[in-house]
């Protein structure tokens, strides 16, 4: 499927041994995906749901969670990580900038879940005290991280979602953004980091993310998923304007098609554990741009797998990727 989408020769790749299988589908054909779609990362799920340190770092061992923004995210959502990974950070020395970085990321989504997702002005004085505190604690853990291993990547991406969370402002975190870039310039995960950054609800001028988005797809060589980050500048584009459609304008098609045959539905593109979020990005900002032919590409890719990222800027997301799956 892949080849003929992608425009190869249309032989089927070889089957990834670490996938995981399609789990039961719901009727209307889709599924959530669930541990990244790959068995190695269920394994890491499973032993940190049960607080097994020594399991957890066995199965870290295929990966790099200095670099592997989505393999730290799974621990990050993980709820009940924090009770246990204090006494990693404590005991293990050997590992104690793995325990920091897991423990200050977890420590992040702790934090935004205090808070929750209401607005500002509906998040009570105990939900912000709570939220800053668990911030705090986030900072101190991945500035220690980030000191211990100063080749990682991921503990100055987290550093980007604290500092904006805290209103630390552009300046502080333009410097944290730096620190990420220098270690890997065509991340995509700190560029979408950066992009929320820079949106006017954070304090961004308008246009000026779109703009950034342009610049960091001009840099990306052909199949590199950093293309993704032009569907997302769109879909905070979608977030912030008062119109519903206001996507739906030929060169903003054209721009999508462009942005996914030069990324994700490229030959060159390598798929990896969580590939279906990158294609997630491109199914909503496409269907939300009422584009119909390369959405259908995107789709089919995708074979019912959701993420609930980003559709959850939707009041119903799985309702909402079930219509648009079923419309193509």
């Amino acid at each position: 499927m892949f080849g003929k989408l992608f425009g190869g020769r249309g032989e089927r790749p070889a089957a990834d041994p670490h996938a995981l299988p399609v789990p039961r589908r719901q009727k209307n054909g889709m599924y959530t995906l669930r541990a990244l779609g790959d068995q190695r990362v269920l394994a890491l799920v499973e032993a940190a749901d049960a607080g097994d340190w020594e399991a957890v770092k066995a199965a870290l061992a295929p990966f790099d969670l200095g670099r592997d923004h989505q393999v730290l995210g799974q621990l990050a959502d993980l709820d009940g990580v924090q009770d246990w990974i204090g006494r990693a950070v404590e005991e293990d020395k050997e590992h104690r900038a793995t325990a920091l970085l897991i423990s200050g990321a977890r420590y992040i989504n702790w934090g935004w879940e205090a808070r929750t997702a209401a607005r500002a002005v509906n998040v009570t004085q105990e939900q912000w005290r709570v939220f800053h505190e668990r911030l705090d604690i986030a900072e101190e853990q991945l500035f220690e991280a980030a000191e211990l291993r100063p080749e990682w990547v991921t503990p100055w991406c987290r550093l980007l979602t604290s500092g904006r969370g805290m209103s630390l402002g552009p300046a502080i975190n333009e410097t944290r953004f730096d620190a990420a870039l220098r270690r890997e310039p065509l991340d995509l995960a700190p560029h979408l980091e950066w992009l929320s950054q820079l949106q006017p609800r954070w304090g961004g001028d308008p246009g000026q993310a779109m703009a950034f988005a342009r610049d960091a797809l001009a840099r990306a060589p052909q199949g590199h998923r950093l293309g993704c980050v032009i569907a997302m500048a769109h879909i905070e584009d979608w977030v912030e304007s008062d119109h519903a459609d206001c996507l739906k304008t030929p060169e903003i098609q054209a721009e999508l098609r462009d942005a996914a045959d030069h990324s994700i539905l490229h030959p060159a593109y390598a798929s990896r554990p969580g590939w279906q979020h990158d294609f997630n990005m491109f199914a909503m900002a496409l269907s939300l741009a009422g584009e119909r032919h390369t959405v259908r590409r995107v789709f089919q890719a995708l074979d019912g797998a959701y993420t609930r990222w980003p559709w959850a800027y939707f009041a119903e997301p799985e309702k909402q990727f079930a219509r648009r799956h079923r419309r193509v």
